[in-house]
């Protein structure tokens, strides 16, 4: 894990030139899970951990790259970008993409590390990505606008490492703005700030420690299930353009013509869409209790219906039901491992993480981590950071 000042002093021993630093944060999504690629709503936030980039341009047709967090480092020409496994996938996917729109970008160097922890559902991946992308935006002036870094960033994603990503992630890292969470229509891309007035309540991650990659199939298959029941609505009555225009009751309705996978994809999506939109209304009205008992719910959904979850995570929101503190969790992320999300009264916090972790240490035999976050501003640079 690294922070700012240990991203510049990696940059100077490797480079000499002068160098700009950015900033860009992982995300939460409070609700409106797996429906950002299906056309919902969904409610994130950018958070106070992410990944800091130290970049300059050095005047050749090479890029240069340093993964301060796991000391690995390549050159690649930008007259030769080819797709590379690993982390590598990730910011040749931005490149890729940039030349692949025509827009101009020469040799760097780039040393970039951070603090979001891989493969916990925080979206290190779009924070990667993005980061990246708005750095040489910034870099070679290429005056793209923000809303479509995160197209890019999507497309990167899509790309290289191949995983069929809605664009929620990278909205909300470059998005983000401290104190706020963002209602973000998947459909238009029209979004709305909300004040996060938790008041006595906090956001805490559990990690389960257990491992997952969503470019494994399992990630890309919920999404053309869903597709394909969709088509089949789409047959019945031509009005329907996506999930949005049905509700919960016509899945039931034609549960006869779907099979059982598809049934329960579809029916997840669609009440997670009515959720979300109840969500923004608690924020709204300051209720969190309630907006806590609508997070419950949504793991359910992940859990039985869309099938993402595992027995760790089932495990640790199990756990947190059983203390009145936890007003709310559930899995966060593509799921298959990484985080829960638990809306924890700030009074009880230690003494409840305390007894989760111990329980989930006893019964799987894996220490999770746990991280509490604040809401963050989105991809930004950083002035003044000492090495």
């Amino acid at each position: 894990m690294q922070n700012a000042s240990q991203v510049v002093h990696s940059f100077k021993e490797h480079f000499s030139t002068d160098y700009r630093v950015f900033f860009s944060p992982g995300r939460i999504n409070l609700i409106g899970e797996h429906i950002d690629y299906n056309d919902g709503f969904v409610l994130p936030a950018a958070i106070n951990k992410g990944i800091w980039f130290a970049i300059a341009p050095n005047n050749t047709n090479t890029a240069n790259f340093i993964a301060a967090d796991n000391n690995e480092q390549f050159s690649i020409k930008l007259s030769e970008i080819k797709n590379i496994a690993g982390w590598k996938s990730y910011v040749l996917g931005v490149l890729y993409i940039l030349q692949k729109k025509q827009y101009i970008v020469n040799g760097f160097d780039c040393v970039f590390g951070g603090n979001v922890p891989q493969g916990a559902g925080l979206s290190s991946s779009a924070a990667l990505e993005t980061g990246l992308l708005y750095a040489l935006n910034q870099l070679f002036n290429l005056n793209i606008t923000t809303l479509q870094l995160a197209k890019f960033a999507q497309m990167a994603e899509h790309a290289y490492p191949g995983t069929k990503c809605g664009i929620m992630d990278m909205f909300a890292s470059l998005h983000g703005k401290k104190d706020h969470c963002i209602l973000l229509d998947c459909t238009t891309l029209s979004f709305e700030y909300f004040p996060l007035l938790l008041t006595d309540y906090e956001w805490v991650l559990i990690n389960s420690n257990v491992e997952h990659s969503l470019n494994d199939g399992a990630y890309n298959n919920r999404r053309e299930v869903a597709t394909e029941a969709l088509s089949l609505f789409q047959s019945i009555n031509k009005n329907i353009t996506s999930y949005r225009n049905i509700v919960p009751a016509i899945i039931e309705q034609f549960k006869y013509a779907l099979s059982e996978e598809e049934f329960k994809r579809s029916l997840y999506i669609t009440q997670e869409i009515e959720r979300v939109q109840l969500a923004a209304a608690y924020l709204k009205n300051g209720n969190v209790p309630e907006f806590g008992k609508l997070m419950y719910k949504t793991h359910d959904g992940l859990s039985n219906l869309y099938q993402v979850s595992c027995v760790e995570l089932d495990y640790l929101v199990a756990q947190a039901k059983l203390h009145n503190g936890v007003i709310g969790a559930r899995l966060m992320g593509g799921g298959f491992g990484g985080c829960t999300i638990n809306l924890i009264e700030k009074k009880q916090r230690d003494n409840i993480i305390i007894n989760i972790t111990t329980a989930y240490k006893n019964t799987f035999n894996i220490q999770p981590e746990v991280y509490v976050v604040e809401s963050s501003d989105g991809t930004h640079e950083l002035f003044d950071v000492a090495s």
